[in-house]
Order: C-alpha cells, then sequence, then structure tokens
C-alpha cells in the first residue's frame, strides 16, 4: 500500500500518538479529529496524513487551551491564529506563575506562623522593637451590631484592595489610659494593618518604637487578668505604658473551640531614661 494512504483502526492510532482508545473515540464525539473512513462493518479508521492533525489537538491540551477553543482553531486552522492562541495562552500562563508566586509566599508566611506558634511561651512577655505602622480602623460603637461592624471591616479591606480578610493583619485596639480606669470594654476601633498603603490620608499610624508584647489564651472575658499582670510587670520595672494596647488574634485558623484563642496584646512603652530625655 502506498505510504500516506495507508489506513489504522482506532486502537493502532490511538498507540501510536501514545493516548487511549476511550481518548480518540471523545475527541471524535467532540468533532476535533474525525475518521478518515467508516467501513461496512462499522469499523473507524483513520489515515497517516491525520496524525498531524491529532498532533496538534494534543500539543493544545497540554499547553491546557479547551475543547471550544481547539475546535474553533481547528475551523479556522492558520499561522495567524495559532500564534493569537498561543500568545493569550502565554499571557494566562504567566498570570499563573504569578499567582503560584504569591501563594508560595503566603504559604512560607503561614509555615512561619505555625513554626512561631508551635515554640511560643504564653507565660512570656517581652520588650520588642517595631516599626511604623499604617492601620485602617473601624470605630466601634457599642450600640451597632457586630455584623455591621464586620461588614465595615471587610469593606475597608476591599477598598485598599487586600484580597480577603485573612491576608490582612486585623485587631482591636484599647486606650491605655482606659485600662488604667479598669474601664476593659472601651474598645476604640477595630484596625486592618496596611502593608503599602497607596495613601495614608485618614489613616492610624502605629508608632515605631518599643512596645510590651504579651499572650493571652481563652476567652476574651479573661483579658482584664492579663492586663492587670501586664501593668504590674511594667510598674515594677519602671515602664511607663502610653497610646493603645493592640491586640490581634495570632491561632483563629486551627483552634476548635475560643477557650484555645491566643490573644497577642503589644503596647508602646517608655522607660524612665526615656521619660526624663
Amino acid at each position: 500500500m502506498e505510504r500516506g494512504r495507508e489506513l489504522f483502526t482506532v486502537g493502532q492510532f490511538a498507540e501510536i500518538h501514545g493516548i487511549t482508545k476511550k481518548t480518540l473515540m471523545w475527541y471524535d464525539e467532540m468533532g476535533l479529529v474525525k475518521p478518515a473512513v467508516i467501513g461496512e462493518n462499522g469499523y473507524r479508521y483513520y489515515s497517516y496524513h491525520q496524525s498531524s492533525t491529532l498532533e496538534t489537538i494534543l500539543m493544545l491540551r497540554e499547553l491546557d487551551v479547551s475543547i471550544p477553543e481547539i475546535r474553533l482553531f481547528m475551523e479556522q486552522r492558520s499561522a495567524e491564529n495559532m500564534e493569537r492562541l498561543l500568545a493569550e495562552k502565554k499571557r494566562e500562563l504567566e498570570e499563573k506563575i504569578a499567582y503560584l508566586r504569591r501563594m508560595k509566599k503566603t504559604l512560607e508566611s503561614r509555615h512561619r506562623d505555625m513554626l512561631t506558634l508551635l515554640s511560643l511561651d504564653l507565660s512570656e512577655m517581652q520588650i520588642v522593637r517595631k516599626e511604623k505602622a499604617y492601620l485602617a480602623v473601624v470605630p466601634l460603637n457599642q450600640e451597632e451590631p457586630t455584623a455591621l461592624e464586620l461588614e465595615q471591616v471587610i469593606a475597608v479591606v476591599k477598598r485598599h484592595k487586600l484580597k480577603r480578610l485573612h491576608d490582612a493583619v486585623y485587631g482591636s485596639m484599647i486606650p491605655v489610659d482606659a485600662l488604667r480606669q479598669k474601664k476593659y470594654d472601651d474598645y476604640e476601633a477595630i484596625y486592618v494593618e496596611l502593608p503599602q498603603p497607596a495613601s495614608r490620608k485618614g489613616l492610624h499610624v502605629q508608632p515605631a518604637g518599643t512596645y510590651l508584647r504579651a499572650f493571652y489564651q481563652g476567652p476574651w472575658e479573661g483579658l482584664p487578668g492579663r492586663y492587670k499582670e501586664i501593668f504590674s510587670y511594667a510598674d515594677a520595672r519602671g515602664l511607663s505604658l502610653y497610646g493603645y494596647a493592640y491586640e490581634t488574634g495570632v491561632n483563629e485558623s486551627v483552634i476548635r473551640t475560643f477557650d484555645e484563642y491566643i490573644t497577642q496584646i503589644e503596647i508602646p512603652v517608655r522607660g524612665k531614661e526615656d521619660e526624663e530625655g
């Protein structure tokens, strides 16, 4: 038989191209590559010349081109259309790679957070240095329902182009003066930390400097007891707490009950030498 006129059964043609009979028959059903000949016995045969067509389809599928897109291309095959299709898929792939890089960065950050959490000493109080941070705040009103406050926080996240709430560092602020007066429910605002704010107008500035950092595990009702310990610690060391206490939940994603909830507390602090200076 003359080369190029040889016919192959479904099984033979599929094996030549490293696919299953089922896949080849599915491409037939989708109208991508139909048999060159259907015999009187109903058997389907493919020709040598259809190999390039099938290989083109397989190449496009490897590039994640959809069946409708392949069908449209096969109906209008040309170098121009192939170039356009490949350029589009290249752009989509670059976007996917950028997304995966962002995901890898987020994964690494979350993993570091978990390693820190596993080694956390909840009884310890530390003096730490912090850089200046810019916070978008949602003022708290005791008369407003919690659902409305949550809606406002989500609106802040969207307005500042953070993808989701879990992509942000957020928490609550309570004035140190209120804590000194034992007004433990006088929270002033919920805050969302903005890593790179486009504009700093209207944002609360969390000052750079020295902070006292402590942790508390348990429901919020127990926080006053921890604040009493914090003030005792500071007073015993001649430290002056000022501004706001910034509270952040550090393990919300891994707790089963609220009794396991860990609150990180950070409060700006001055020593006696700072006050004298």
